[in-house]
């Protein structure tokens, strides 16, 4: 009996991706639901307007920038810039102070502030009030305190994209891209590695089709079956969940396109790498399902994780795919502010194309 148990530690270790299931996975599923999954706010991009620019004003965007919930990322000059700002995505609260804020606060007891803010994760939106408000409330105590006198900051919340809060709105395009990425990259990872097993590789290989035919030819049925899922997921967006389609419905679908694309060529080179169809669904299961999930954005802000999460957060196609279609379905829009993300989605899919192209093998 000992001299089997020897040998299946043998096969364990001389097998690199047991290995890896049973040690290295582990490692990393804790690291990353460690310090990805958190329900605290950390280093929400905030703007500010400061019409009086006074000591009152001063105090509180300093107590701001103190703060680990939020990062200060830019001081507007004119209420024109709200709007682009917002839909750029550079911030997801804006602060209005209003013009003679302290004066106002001494003369009259009360001083007026407007936070706007990107309601299109509601409890990103909710967490973000809280603690500005808490900021406004531990503010009103201080000075109180040191003028013998009540103060009030009366701040003015405007949700914007999403006043009803509803959570379908910020569910939905994290679930599309979730879905889009696992069907594309899940089928497509055995499409090669299927017919390596049924011995059915030499026929292709000995066809006068160059690789890059092949690699198509195996593409295009899986990108037919995605497109259908994409019209079956946003009509049912529209009419069951209802969930506005305030963007351009052009631009919706030619973003989706170009991420099914991307996801096809992820799904193709897995299966080129591979050489089981048991490897190539785990490898595609547990290598985008779980990051897709996590890092993407779809549940957890990227702002909140740690540097290095954010730096593999940008490598995910789904992290761009679904800040785009948040973008242009939510927030409507123009393609000009999601002209980033569809720059990096097509690097991606020039990059995967090109790596198929070198990892295809022409000789069993």
């Amino acid at each position: 009996m000992f001299s089997f148990v020897k040998k299946e530690f043998f096969h364990i270790f001389r097998d690199r991706r047991t290995i890896l299931i049973l040690v290295v996975m582990p490692i990393a599923q804790i690291l990353l639901f460690g310090f990805a999954i958190t329900t605290e706010m950390k280093n929400a991009r905030v703007a500010v307007l400061d019409l009086s620019k006074d000591v009152s004003t001063q105090y509180i965007i300093q107590r701001l920038q103190a703060n680990e919930y939020f990062t200060l990322v830019e001081n507007l000059n004119n209420p024109d810039q709200i709007d682009q700002v917002m839909k750029k995505g550079d911030a997801s609260m804006i602060l209005v102070f209003d013009g003679d804020f302290h004066t106002n606060m001494l003369h009259t007891g009360k001083a007026d502030v407007q936070v706007i803010v990107d309601a299109t994760d509601p409890n990103m939106a909710t967490t973000m009030t809280n603690y500005i408000t808490g900021i406004f409330t531990q503010y009103q105590k201080e000075i109180s305190t040191l003028h013998n006198s009540g103060f009030i900051i009366n701040a003015q919340t405007k949700m914007l994209y999403n006043p009803q809060m509803e959570g379908t709105y910020n569910f939905v395009p994290g679930v599309m891209g979730l879905i889009l990425m696992l069907i594309c990259a899940m089928m497509t990872s055995i499409a090669i590695v299927r017919e390596k097993e049924r011995g059915s590789m030499e026929v292709l290989l000995a066809s006068p089709v160059k690789p890059v035919y092949i690699i198509i030819s195996k593409a295009v049925p899986y990108f037919t079956l995605s497109i259908v899922n994409l019209i079956t997921i946003l009509v049912l967006s529209v009419f069951v969940l209802k969930v506005p389609l305030a963007g351009s419905l052009f631009l919706i679908t030619l973003g989706s396109f170009l991420f099914i694309l991307v996801a096809l060529l992820l799904g193709l080179l897995i299966s080129n790498i591979v050489g089981t169809q048991v490897a190539a669904m785990l490898m595609s299961g547990m290598g985008l399902m779980m990051p897709t999930m996590i890092l993407s954005g779809m549940i957890f802000p990227v702002e909140s994780m740690p540097a290095i999460l954010q730096w593999i957060s940008g490598i995910l196609p789904a992290r761009w795919y679904i800040d785009m279609i948040r973008k242009l379905m939510i927030q409507g829009v123009d393609g000009i502010y999601v002209m980033k993300e569809f720059v990096v989605l097509s690097a991606m899919m020039i990059v995967l194309l090109v790596i198929n192209l070198k990892k295809f093998k022409v000789r069993l």
